[in-house]
């Protein structure tokens, strides 16, 4: 595995100075793949639903200006040169060389402009790049919208819950005062809550687990990243420009609060040459993830269902090409043996072609099933990247014949906490109100249960 001594050191920037960042956009998809296969492009883009697929005709539209620009400089550079020497050796016989030399001014005049014109189709190129997401595995279902992810594998059954009907986590927590959620509106805003008490001690006894079985099981190491990322990061993981309107955004958009780990663990590669002795680069860690989408009227919003802040514990992979799906089965398995552990139903769908993220190729959902909310809440997802990320912060490693090729980058939530705390409250719960806690927390919280007035025992 990689040691954390090869990453790059942090940004010489002042933090105060936005304007002193300067970033340069790098491509997501490879140029050559558009040329070469524009058709096979379009219709995988299509797959994925919206209009992304009327971007690569005005890509190749700028790459052939791009393209042709420097050819017409480079024709243009060796006629300058072949007029100066020509300049040269008429000043040495003491003749006249004013026509050349104006001659030549003139050819600088335009190798001037063509430059300008290919830094400007370069710009608008990279600018549309920017806006076409990644195109979906060649095995992923194809499909419109999420009815169409197919479920791969189900664990467990449904708990039956004896004589009683199963309260909702908002009903479980106010009771034994685990959460306030008047509070959280009180010194924030809705979409915000307070943990309290026991309700606290299972939030960081939630957050110690996901830890310790990530990093003694699986084998990752354990980082602990600002919670601030500047504006390269978030677009190195494919954040921006898409979603920008859902990110808290500082110092006018130079900085953000990272909206995941995932923007943060994994930049600290970018720019990086790994060798191929270093594989797999297997990363956890946690951090309070800050999201604006939050908030949205229904069911599927109440109590701690979606938050602006929640906590979550990140798993990222960095691998060779050839390992990359490969290790996207593991990673999933290594979500879904967090549920196991705990007890917890849960069910694993592959997304479908028009359900894929932005920058994902291939992508599993781990929902866990919520008794008291009646349904499957989405507590991880694990998506295989492909070099979509690795080739925006220059993410490389150098192969066995010693040429440079970019990295596959994968990542997963391992889990996020809010879903796996309603899923454990509606699930644990008992006919007096208390709540019977999974062995594996046991000695985490140095107790067994959470009792009907909130204590632990």
């Amino acid at each position: 595995m990689s040691s954390l001594a090869r990453i790059p050191g942090m940004p010489k920037e002042p933090f105060g100075n936005p304007a002193a960042l300067r970033y340069f956009p790098r491509p997501m998809l490879d140029i050559r793949l558009l040329r070469d296969n524009p058709d096979d492009v379009k219709t995988r883009l299509r797959h994925r639903g919206g209009d992304s697929w009327t971007l690569v005709d005005p890509v190749l539209e700028c790459d052939e200006q791009r393209r042709s620009g420097e050819t017409d400089r480079q024709r243009l550079q060796g006629e300058r040169n072949r007029l100066s020497k020509d300049i040269g050796g008429l000043r040495s016989r003491g003749e006249d060389s004013s026509a050349l030399e104006t001659e030549v001014r003139g050819i600088g005049d335009r190798i001037k402009e063509i430059g300008e014109q290919a830094d400007a189709a370069d710009i608008r190129q990279r600018d549309l790049l920017m806006r076409i997401p990644n195109l979906p595995h060649e095995g992923c279902p194809v499909g419109a919208d999420e009815t169409a992810n197919p479920v791969v594998r189900v664990w467990g059954e449904k708990p039956v819950f004896d004589g009683f009907a199963p309260q909702d986590h908002v009903a479980l927590g106010q009771s034994l005062k685990l959460f306030d959620f008047e509070a959280g509106v009180r010194i924030s805003a809705s979409g915000f809550l307070v943990f309290t008490g026991a309700g606290a001690r299972l939030q960081r006894a939630l957050i110690q687990f996901l830890l310790d079985l990530h990093t003694t099981r699986h084998g990752y190491r354990e980082v602990y990243t600002p919670f601030i990322v500047n504006r390269d990061c978030m677009e190195g993981t494919g954040q921006l420009p898409k979603f920008e309107d859902d990110m808290y955004g500082l110092e006018d958009n130079a900085f953000f609060l990272a909206p995941t780990a995932e923007v943060p663990v994994t930049n600290l590669y970018r720019d990086a040459l790994l060798g191929p002795g270093d594989f797999p680069v297997k990363l956890t860690a946690y951090t309070p993830c800050f999201r604006r989408e939050a908030g949205s009227a229904g069911r599927e919003s109440r109590g701690m269902i979606r938050m602006h802040q929640f906590d979550k514990v990140e798993l990222v992979n960095i691998v060779a090409p050839e390992d990359s799906f490969a290790q996207l089965e593991i990673l999933t398995a290594e979500a879904e043996t967090v549920l196991q552990l705990l007890g917890l139903h849960y069910r694993t769908i592959e997304l479908c072609t028009g359900d894929i993220g932005f920058s994902s190729a291939k992508t599993y959902d781990i929902e866990v099933w919520a008794p008291g909310h009646g349904g499957y809440l989405e507590v991880s997802s694990c998506s295989c990247f492909g070099d979509y990320q690795a080739r925006r912060m220059k993410l490389r490693y150098k192969d066995a014949d010693g040429k440079n090729r970019f990295c596959h980058t994968l990542n997963g939530s391992g889990t996020a906490l809010p879903r796996l705390y309603v899923a454990l409250l509606e699930t644990c719960q008992q006919a007096d109100g208390s709540i019977r806690l999974p062995e594996v927390l046991h000695d985490y919280l140095k107790a067994k249960e959470i009792l009907p007035d909130g204590t632990l025992r």
